[in-house]
């Protein structure tokens, strides 16, 4: 098996591989090494490649496999961590000037419980500055490619993420998601995502997550749904240093994972009552459906409206978590943050407490309202996204027909994720095909607050009736 066949094996398959005897943890790390060696001056996917330690943890998972001691559920599988998880002894710079050379004494809880579970770590993935941003460029590092088409973005703020899982470096790593930067790069690039439900992963040492946080999370990505599964359980759970993180036990996302979907009702939408989306994602996410239909389960039309749009007091409760979280530097002469970072805390600072207090009320209302959805419905599913990833820098300014306005506010391009944040459901984005011009499109999964189980037990009967793996990206 080559290096390329190699990296497009899921995780959890890699993993067997090692406990059988098949190869070492060593052998897959340098292969996964050797892609991104060959690969990541096209798509910019790393921004600090660890190639010293990785290896030497790679050694010491093979060292404990040989000996018998207990292993973790990762063994010896190379990962990458997204560059806003904070990594003990190596570079985090955040997509940040200001953080360009700092290298932390300490490691966040996702990245610890990493470790714990003996996964091996190829180093840090490009994002934008903070995750600040639906597209993967900053001030410090080259712009993260598509490997679809290298003239497009991958998605944000987890880019360098998608694009190494979806070229082959590696198959399994972490993002984060705080209106969508999991599960929209997961769409852009033809790979699974998840965003678990709010709280399931505990935030310490997560540089990318305004306070108060009550929208942003860690989330796994992977070429398929039972490694991001098996991650998922493994980085969650309640840390003392994160008190909002849930103290109730983690529910097992494996045991019913092939359980599959028949007689389920699944709610859908095309819009949620106030989003336009272009005719070729229309037509995918329609034929998606049947593949849902042909699991068992029953779609049916949901009528769905949010008044206000939530995009209106996400974007509130967002850009003043980012003056509590950024103020202080974009006040420091010394320090210069990118263009889309100062919107959002100069919009920040025109929120008024009465404003951020509203705010909170309207989302609470509307998860009063779409967990009484889910009284009628098992799951919900929408489009991930409006459009195909776009050339870099160039947003789209029309979409299904409509002009859009300008600015970082404007969530017309990518209106179906953010509210899932803000109102606490698990969710995961499915590849479910491609546009008309061949990029990469995604099926949205929403399921009930706590039913992280559910989402993957759907996402895994979706990838059974619809597999996304015969295509791969121009570059891998």
């Amino acid at each position: 098996m080559n290096d390329r066949e190699l990296m497009f094996l899921p995780a959890h398959e890699q993993r067997r591989m090692i406990t059988d005897g098949e190869i070492t943890s060593v052998e897959l790390t340098e292969a996964s090494l050797r892609r991104i060696d060959s690969l990541n001056s096209k798509l910019n996917a790393f921004v600090t490649i660890d190639a010293e330690g990785a290896l030497a943890a790679a050694a010491e998972c093979d060292r404990k496999q040989s000996s018998g001691e207990p292993t973790g559920a990762l063994l010896g599988v190379p990962i990458g961590v997204k560059d806003l998880e904070v990594t003990n002894g190596l570079r985090t710079a955040l997509g940040c000037t200001a953080f360009a050379d700092w290298v932390p004494d300490f490691d966040s809880a996702v990245v610890g419980r990493l470790r714990a579970a003996d996964a091996v770590i190829l180093g840090k993935t490009n994002t934008p500055e903070f995750g600040n941003s639906a597209e993967t460029f900053t001030d410090l590092f080259p712009s993260a490619n598509n490997p679809w088409d290298v003239t497009r973005h991958p998605g944000g703020s987890s880019g360098g993420t998608s694009a190494a899982i979806a070229s082959g470096m590696f198959s399994l790593g972490s993002g984060t998601d705080g209106g969508g930067s999991v599960r929209l790069p997961a769409s852009f690039t033809g790979i699974f995502g998840h965003k678990p439900t709010h709280g399931r992963m505990p935030r310490f040492g997560g540089r990318s997550m305004p306070s108060y946080n009550c929208t942003s999370t860690t989330g796994p990505m992977s070429q398929d749904v039972r490694s991001s599964a098996i991650m998922h359980m493994a980085i969650s759970g309640h840390d003392p240093r994160d008190p909002g993180s849930l103290k109730s036990p983690v529910p097992d996302c494996i045991a019913g994972l092939e359980d599959g979907i028949k007689g389920m009702k699944i709610g859908f939408s095309m819009d949620l009552g106030y989003a336009y989306v272009n005719d070729d994602v229309a037509r995918v996410t329609e034929e998606a459906l049947k593949g849902l239909e042909d699991a068992g389960a029953t779609v049916v039309n949901a009528d769905i409206s949010f008044d206000p749009v939530p995009a209106e007091y996400w974007w509130k409760i967002w850009t003043a978590g980012q003056v509590a979280m950024y103020g202080h530097l974009a006040e420091d002469p010394d320090v210069e943050l990118t263009d889309y970072t100062m919107e959002m805390v100069n919009a920040g600072y025109g929120v008024t407490g009465a404003d951020y207090a509203v705010s909170l009320r309207q989302a609470e209302t509307h998860r009063i309202q779409v967990g009484q959805l889910f009284d009628d419905f098992d799951l919900l599913v929408t489009p991930t996204t409006a459009v195909e990833a776009w050339p870099h820098r160039q947003t789209p300014m029309e979409v299904g027909g409509h002009k859009l306005e300008e600015g970082i506010a404007n969530p017309s391009a990518i209106p179906f994720t953010a509210l899932w944040n803000i109102l606490w459901n698990p969710c995961a984005s499915v590849p479910c095909g491609f546009s008309d011009s061949g990029m990469p499109l995604g099926l949205q999964i929403i399921g009930p607050i706590n039913d992280d189980p559910l989402v993957f037990r759907a996402s895994r009967a979706y990838e059974l009736a619809r597999p996304w793996t015969s295509t791969r990206p121009t570059v891998s």
